[in-house]
């Protein structure tokens, strides 16, 4: 994506629910760990705040990798570009190198706001685009719809709640995922095996998970605001998991743990 290396995109920092001086401290630590990968978006409300930290970074453009998001608030044909622009100019950028759709429009048909999506790639204001919270059948019809390659599909992902039929589709489709709520938001933690499995590695209960998400081909989205826990989010390329305890990891998925519900954002679609 764009001119950052692969491995950029691979680990993530995320910025969300993170605002003010606690949100510049954190980007300010990711980036001294070594990230250059930066997830905001429009519904996070911190845009501008999360563009003036990275312009403190001293960084030069081709060095960051910037994603953000559209609000489904901002879908129609009025509001979808000029909010893009708003963001760009939150960001300090003159384009994201990935701009996402955040949610299927409530009412699942996701043609128009795909077609706003495809002018803001054309327009030049993002490098790549693509699609956040599709269901399988939602990411077959987006290959149809834009006329460029998609990016990822961003979604809930960890080894409690089973994605299997999110992975055939990325297959499908070629659209690769990748992960928010990485470690269940701690719930993870709750289940010794990880930390198990992690002593034969040298390795966090944390750091297990994250990899065991690499494995699976999907990226990786992680927000901290502690040094420790940022730096060994990152350090996770130094180990491979072996097939038994990907397989013992896999296995937790009958747990079927999810967090993001339709009690919790509107936008949720039926979930596969």
């Amino acid at each position: 994506m764009g001119t950052c290396l692969k491995n950029d995109s691979e680990r993530t920092f995320g910025t969300y629910p993170l605002r003010g001086r606690v949100l510049h401290n954190a980007i300010a630590l990711a980036a001294e760990v070594g990230y250059r990968s930066f997830d905001t978006a429009q519904m996070y409300e911190n845009e501008a705040e999360t563009g003036d930290a990275l312009s403190e970074l001293g960084l030069k453009r081709d060095q960051l990798h910037v994603t953000t998001k559209v609000h489904p608030d901002n879908f129609t044909k009025a509001a979808f570009l000029s909010s893009v622009e708003k963001s760009l100019k939150d960001l300090k950028l003159d384009y994201v190198d990935v701009l996402l759709v955040h949610w299927p429009p409530a009412d699942g048909e996701i043609e128009p706001s795909l077609a706003q999506l495809q002018q803001a790639f054309d327009k030049g204001l993002a490098r790549n685009i693509g699609i956040s919270n599709y269901t399988a059948q939602m990411m077959r019809d987006a290959v149809g719809i834009v006329d460029t390659t998609l990016a990822t599909n961003q979604v809930e992902f960890h080894p409690l709640l089973n994605q299997g039929v999110l992975l055939e589709a990325a297959i499908e489709t070629g659209i690769p995922l990748s992960s928010y709520c990485s470690v269940a938001r701690g719930e993870v933690f709750k289940h010794q095996i990880f930390t198990n499995i992690g002593l034969g590695y040298g390795k966090t209960a944390a750091q297990v998970v994250l990899r065991w998400i690499l494995q699976k081909g999907v990226t990786i989205n992680t927000m901290s605001t502690k040094r420790a826990n940022i730096e060994a989010n990152f350090n996770i390329m130094d180990f491979e998991l072996s097939v038994d305890d990907m397989s013992r990891i896999d296995a937790m998925a009958t747990t079927g743990y999810r967090i993001v519900t339709k009690e919790l954002v509107p936008w949720a679609p039926e979930w596969d």
